[in-house]
C-alpha cells in the first residue's frame, strides 16, 4: 500500500456522504442540497457541518463506532495487499461469503459456487456491475479501515464496488476508484472492524441513545447555528430553502433514526 497523502475527516465525510446521496433518506430535501454535495468545498466549515449532519441522517450510527484517533489517508492499493481485505460483515455478505470474509476469496467464491435464492440474486447484481464498471468512469471513493498497514483491513463503504472491480480484473480497482483509509491503534474496538461481544454491546448502547432524536443529525439545530454566516451562494440558497420550510415534516427537520 503506498499512502498518496494526508486526509481529513471531512473530506472523508464528503466522499461519503456522496455516495449515499442517492438514498431515500434524501429525496425530500436532495434539490436543497445537491450544490453542497456533489460539489463539496472543503473549506466552508458551515458548509462541512452541514455534511456532517446529513451523513450522521443515515450512517450516524456507523461513523460514532470509529475510534476518535482515526487518521485518514488517500492511499494506492497495490495487488498484494487484497489479500489483506474484508468486507464488511453485513448479513447479505455473510451468507456469500460463509466464514471467510476476505474479499479475495469471497470473488473466488462468486466465480465457482453455484448460489440459489435471494444469495443468487445478490451475487447477480454484483456481477451486473463489474460488468458495467468496464465501459463507466467512476472516480467514487472507497472506505478501507484498520490498525495499520500490516493489520487486515475492512471494508467501511465499498463492498459491491470493490467487489466487483475485482471480479472484473485485478487492475481494475485501481482505474476506477479513489482509496481513503483510515487507521487507528485502537480500531480493533469498533464493531465494524472487531466484531464481538463487547464492541457490539458498545454499539447498542450508543444506538439506543440515539434512536428517539440524534442532535448530530439534526439539521435545523445545524442550520440555526449557521444562518447569517453561510459562504457560498449554494450554502445559501440551501440555508434560505430549508427554513423556509422548518416548520413542515421534511426529513431535514424530523428527528432522525439512523
Amino acid at each position: 500500500m503506498k499512502r498518496l497523502r494526508r486526509s481529513t475527516e471531512t473530506e472523508v465525510i464528503a466522499e461519503f456522504l456522496k455516495n449515499e446521496f442517492y438514498q431515500e433518506e434524501f429525496h425530500a430535501d436532495r434539490h436543497s442540497f445537491k450544490e453542497l454535495v456533489i460539489d463539496a468545498d472543503l473549506t466552508d466549515e458551515a458548509a462541512n457541518a452541514l455534511r456532517r449532519a446529513l451523513l450522521f441522517r443515515r450512517r450516524g450510527h456507523m461513523w460514532r463506532e470509529l475510534p476518535p484517533d482515526t487518521q485518514w489517508y488517500e492511499v494506492e492499493l497495490e495487488p498484494d495487499d487484497l489479500k489483506m481485505v474484508r468486507v464488511f460483515p453485513r448479513a447479505p455478505w455473510r451468507k456469500l461469503a460463509g466464514n471467510n470474509l476476505l474479499l479475495r476469496d469471497i470473488v473466488h467464491r462468486i466465480r465457482t459456487v453455484r448460489f440459489s435464492g435471494s444469495t443468487r440474486e445478490f451475487v447477480a447484481d454484483i456481477q451486473a456491475l463489474s460488468s458495467r464498471l468496464n465501459s463507466e468512469h467512476n472516480r467514487s471513493a472507497i472506505l478501507l479501515i484498520g490498525v495499520d498497514e500490516e493489520k487486515p483491513l475492512t471494508i467501511l463503504e465499498g463492498n459491491h464496488r470493490l467487489t466487483a472491480a475485482l471480479l472484473a480484473g485485478p487492475a481494475m480497482f485501481s482505474h476506477h476508484f479513489r482509496v481513503f483509509c483510515g487507521f487507528s491503534p485502537l480500531m480493533n474496538n469498533s464493531c465494524w472492524y472487531a466484531t464481538n461481544l463487547p464492541n457490539l454491546w458498545r454499539y447498542g448502547q450508543n444506538r439506543l441513545r440515539n434512536l428517539f432524536y440524534d442532535r448530530d443529525a439534526d439539521i435545523s439545530r445545524v442550520l440555526r447555528n449557521l444562518t447569517g454566516i453561510a459562504k457560498t451562494p449554494e450554502l445559501d440558497g440551501a440555508v434560505k430553502s430549508i427554513c423556509t420550510t422548518e416548520s413542515g415534516s421534511s426529513p431535514s427537520t424530523a428527528t432522525s433514526k439512523n
